[in-house]
């Protein structure tokens, strides 16, 4: 337990915003690389290792091209390629910026903390999650299948 207590005193020293700012210094590398490295040929990235197993596509397959197409400024390449990137790249952007920002301005104490997220809209999200792993590997919905 004395490792946990060592990890606790240094993650108190840091400041709030030390973590939002190295996950966006880690995604904005992790761009850039992706920008230049193209992932349509072969060789350069890894295949998605539910789809070498058992032949179906995963909810985050395609997700590598489509970011390469969204580094590009090609919405209907990243859309061909993931719909479920496309449509929730606005959520995670608004939700690192509130969390930035929250990391920089905290928000008074309140009486009742509040929850993070209403449980409510998790379960939400793993149900739209599954329904699109499920829709994009059957037949009428090919459409579905990156590029």
């Amino acid at each position: 337990m004395a490792d946990a207590s060592v990890f606790t005193r240094f993650r108190r020293r840091l400041h709030p915003g030390v973590a939002p700012v190295l996950v966006g210094a880690v995604g904005l590398a992790g761009a850039t690389l992706l920008h230049f490295v193209d992932p349509n040929e072969p060789g350069h990235y890894p295949t998605c290792p539910w789809l070498m197993i058992t032949g179906t596509f995963c909810p985050g397959c395609g997700t590598t091209r489509g970011l390469y197409a969204l580094t590009h400024l090609d919405i209907l390449g990243a859309l061909q390629m993931n719909v479920l990137l496309v449509a929730m790249a606005p959520y995670l952007a608004y939700s690192y910026l509130k969390w930035l920002y929250r990391s920089f301005r905290p928000a008074p104490p309140r009486a009742t903390p509040r929850k993070a997220v209403d449980p409510r809209w998790l379960y939400l999200l793993v149900a739209v999650i599954m329904g699109f792993w499920v829709v994009r590997n059957l037949p009428f919905a090919s459409f579905l299948a990156p590029g």
